[in-house]
């Protein structure tokens, strides 16, 4: 018996290496759904919203390389945008069935019919409908191909009549050809590049994600220029560990000690960033930008020279041209601010906060501590953030996955199902706000049903606290920021699962290993403090002034007890104000 397309398709996915489908099934789909069934070498992982399956799509592709999600036409295919807008924004590799009514139905305004050519263009570096068998494994290949290699989302449309014509063998190839070039500027700009950083005295190094494989480079350049070394959070796990010139991280997450650096440096060595603030960048320095895309280069800050290249070859080819410096004074006044920074920071950890206001800084520093040298950590976009940039450390064996590029809120827990299933014998660590949590809750139905040990930390502040914060810096209260949520840990236990909530500080650290403790999963509770800020490493005069008035606003409208709040549980920030 002849195989159909959906089969033709899903022994095409086999072959590239995917392990799994994230989807929820209906009519367009079904054929797809019966083929992954009866291939049996791909599992079909039945989430509850195929926005919650783009996200794990996204999380395990980030983790591993190329995966799959699927979504049915019309609303299905609306629900997986979001989550495909985080996997292109964020460059990772996936491949997107949209199934759709039956070709001759096309614009007749059907029931579910959506234009999917319209609808993902934006979100996608392959996006094509195939209306024909013949066209199949030729577009199917060039969307697998169009993923890995411009690493972002391809878009393949497949019409629900389709998928049950008979396949047609294509007379091109259908497997996947990966490659990994030598990327690297030419020697002249090598020669350039060297000269400009071996007559600087004063250098920043500042690496980014495009880095993270160049970890040791990283540091051979460093010690060589004795050059401070910056990262952004999604470069922190690969560059963070064993590296004895890291200075934390800049940016509205970092700390003071990485804007210093760079703002005093005479020249900023910028490898594999496309840190998006501006406002975060030196004006007046010499600033040299190396990246792997070169559309990059230049749109966050003026450069002096912009190269193109991979980050470890080009350091690789960089490294023997560079003359090693003696002079380590700047080097050495970096690192001992840094060091004054990790101080400081201590005292965010020592406040454990009260009942109902645990101090979150001292949640995120006890995960930390407790969990594995290799666990991999899912952030919520929000103060989650703020405390796993700041408290979670990287070993060069944890990995941390977020909404970094899109900033979409509620994507720590879906991502967490996509990583707990491609690393089954990984610590999988969701912190979760109340409010990204609450969006996609369903899902903890997921959980359950392929029982994922993943723990979940929800920060539950009972409010929007990074909106809010975004309120009060601009000189206005905060209004419907505040959440009336669920007790989220009977929500856990309704699911099947454990749920404990914490409301008093003492409990935290015997909550948290018991909880790390447990073979299936764990939903944690934590009631911790609303009025807790993060404040960034470059506080501007208008954010103080907006602050002041804020507070006046809400004290005028009678919020006394709240003011009153928010500064006793900030007062360890008063000496970056002043």
């Amino acid at each position: 018996m002849a195989k159909n397309v959906a089969e033709q398709l899903v022994e095409m996915l086999v072959e590239a290496g995917v392990k799994r489908v994230y989807a929820v099934t209906g009519d367009s789909l079904n054929y797809f759904n019966d083929a992954v069934r009866r291939n049996g070498k791909i599992k079909w992982i039945h989430v509850r919203n195929e926005e919650v399956g783009a996200f794990a799509a996204a999380a395990e592709a980030e983790l591993d390389g190329l995966a799959c999600c699927a979504g049915s036409c019309g609303p299905g295919h609306v629900h997986l945008i979001n989550g495909l807008y985080d996997a292109h924004k964020s460059h990772v590799p996936v491949i997107a069935i949209a199934s759709t009514i039956d070709t001759g139905q096309f614009g007749m305004d059907y029931f579910q019919e959506t234009n999917t050519t319209k609808l993902f263009d934006d979100c996608s570096s392959y996006n094509q409908i195939a209306t024909t068998a013949a066209q199949v494994p030729r577009m199917f290949q060039a969307a697998i191909q169009h993923a890995v290699h411009n690493k972002g989302v391809a878009v393949f449309g497949l019409p629900g009549d389709v998928a049950q014509l008979d396949a047609i063998e294509s007379e091109t190839s259908m497997q996947l050809f990966k490659s990994k070039p030598v990327i690297r500027p030419n020697d002249n700009d090598l020669n350039l590049l060297a000269e400009c950083l071996n007559e600087g005295k004063k250098i920043t190094i500042y690496c980014g994600i495009g880095a993270a494989e160049a970890h040791d480079e990283v540091v051979a350049l460093a010690e060589k220029l004795k050059a401070p070394v910056g990262f952004s959070f999604r470069g922190k796990m690969g560059i963070q560990y064993n590296n004895p010139y890291e200075i934390g991280m800049t940016g509205l997450l970092g700390q003071p000690s990485a804007y210093h650096s760079m703002h005093e440096s005479d020249v900023v060595l910028l490898l594999g960033t496309d840190f998006p603030y501006q406002n975060f960048m030196p004006e007046k320095n010499t600033i040299i930008q190396i990246d792997e895309s070169p559309e990059r280069l230049g749109r966050r800050a003026k450069l002096h020279m912009g190269l193109c290249g991979d980050i470890k070859d080009t350091l690789s080819a960089l490294l023997p041209l560079i003359t090693p410096k003696t002079e380590d004074s700047f080097l050495k006044a970096q690192l001992e601010f840094y060091g004054k920074v990790k101080e400081h920071q201590l005292s965010y950890v020592k406040d454990q906060g009260s009942e109902n206001k645990i101090q979150p800084e001292f949640v995120a520093d006890t995960i930390n501590r407790l969990s594995d040298q290799d666990a991999i950590y899912t952030v919520d976009t929000g103060m989650c953030c703020v405390w796993g940039a700041r408290f979670i450390e990287g070993t060069g064996q944890r990995k941390m996955l977020g909404s970094f590029n899109h900033g979409s809120m509620a994507n720590a827990m879906p991502m967490a199902i996509g990583a707990a299933l491609a690393h089954p014998g990984k610590q999988i660590i969701a912190l979760c706000g109340d409010g990204g949590l609450s969006m996609l809750l369903g899902d903890l139905a997921t959980i359950k049903q392929y029982n994922l040990p993943i723990k979940i930390i929800v920060f539950n502040n009972r409010a929007l606290g990074m909106v809010k914060l975004e309120m009060e810096v601009d000189g206005l209260p905060d209004n419907e920021t505040d959440m009336i949520n669920p007790d989220f840990a009977l929500v856990a236990q309704a699911m099947g699962f454990k749920g404990i909530t914490i409301s008093n500080p003492e409990d935290v650290e015997t909550g948290i290993a018991n909880a790390f403790a447990e073979s299936g999963p764990v939903l944690l509770n934590i009631m911790t403090n609303p009025n807790a800020l993060a404040m960034p490493p470059k506080i501007e005069w208008e954010q103080v002034k907006g602050m002041t008035l804020s507070m006046t606003k809400l004290m005028l409208g009678g919020k006394m007890v709240e003011v009153f709040d928010t500064i006793k549980s900030n007062y360890k920030h008063l000496g970056e104000v002043l």
